[in-house]
C-alpha cells in the first residue's frame, strides 16, 4: 500500500474508532510494519491532523475533527485525473475550461500526498479532439436537458435533407467521432438521435416540457438496453 493511501486509511481507522487503537492493531490491519504506521501517525500530526496518544497505549483522533468533503483513496485521485483528461478530448470548451476548474478545487481540497497525484502527470489520454460543432452550442444543449427546455433546430441529415424540428433534449452522448443529441423529435413523435455536426443552427424555444425528462430517458434506455 502506498503511503498516501496509507494516511487515508489510519484517519478512517482512528475516525471510526471508539477507543485508542494501537500502532500494532493498525499495522495488522493494513498489513505494513509497526514502524511504518509510527511514522505516518507522525507524519499526519506534521499535517496539523489532531491525533493523539502516543506508543503502546495507542491513538486517538480528536472530536470535531473530519476529513475534507473531497476525499479520495490514491486509486480515486488516479480515477479523476484520468476523467479530467478524457474530457480535454471532448471539444466542448465549456467542459474542458469546467474541468481545469475541477481540477484546481480537489487539488485545493486533499492533502499534500494526494495532491501530488494530481499534478505528477502519470496518467494520459491520447488522441484528437473531437471538432466543435459549428451550428450548436454545447453549452446550451446541456442547460436546456437541465432545465427541460424545447430547442428548435435546423437539421440536414445524412442524404443531405433539411428539415426544421422542435426536439425535447434528453442526453447528450460523446463518441470518440461525434457528439449525439439524444431528444424526442416532436416531428417525427419519437425519439431519435441528432448528430450535432449536422445542426445547422439551434436556438431555444422558451417552450418547458417540465417533468416529461426522466419518464422519455427511460424509454429511451429501456430502447438502448434492448437492442
Amino acid at each position: 500500500m502506498r503511503k498516501a493511501s496509507r494516511l487515508f486509511e489510519i484517519i478512517q481507522i482512528l475516525r471510526l474508532a471508539r477507543r485508542p487503537v494501537t500502532a500494532a492493531a493498525i499495522a495488522e490491519e493494513l498489513e505494513v510494519t509497526v514502524r511504518s504506521i509510527y511514522r505516518d501517525i507522525g507524519a499526519l500530526q506534521a499535517m496539523r491532523v489532531p491525533i493523539e496518544g502516543e506508543r503502546g497505549i495507542g491513538y486517538i483522533l480528536r472530536p470535531g475533527f473530519d476529513l475534507p468533503p473531497l476525499m479520495f483513496s490514491i486509486e480515486e485521485i488516479e480515477a479523476v485525473v484520468l476523467g479530467l483528461a478524457l474530457i480535454e478530448r471532448t471539444g466542448d470548451g465549456e467542459l474542458m475550461e469546467a474541468s481545469r476548474r475541477a481540477g484546481a478545487k480537489v487539488a485545493a481540497a486533499v492533502p499534500a500526498p494526494l495532491r501530488q497525484a494530481l499534478s505528477s502527470r502519470t496518467l494520459h489520454a491520447w488522441g484528437s479532439a473531437v471538432p466543435t460543432p459549428q451550428g450548436v452550442d454545447l453549452a446550451l444543449v446541456r442547460r436546456t436537458i437541465r432545465d427541460e427546455e424545447k430547442l428548435l433546430i435546423d437539421y440536414r441529415d445524412e442524404q443531405g435533407r433539411e428539415s426544421r424540428r422542435t426536439i425535447r433534449p434528453l442526453a447528450l452522448i460523446y463518441y470518440s467521432e461525434a457528439f449525439v443529441i439524444v431528444a424526442w423529435c416532436e416531428l417525427r413523435e419519437a425519439l431519435r438521435n441528432f448528430r450535432a455536426d449536422r445542426v445547422q443552427s439551434c436556438g431555444p424555444t422558451g417552450v418547458h416540457f417540465r417533468n416529461e425528462g426522466d419518464r422519455l430517458r427511460e424509454q429511451w434506455i429501456a430502447g438502448w438496453e434492448s437492442n
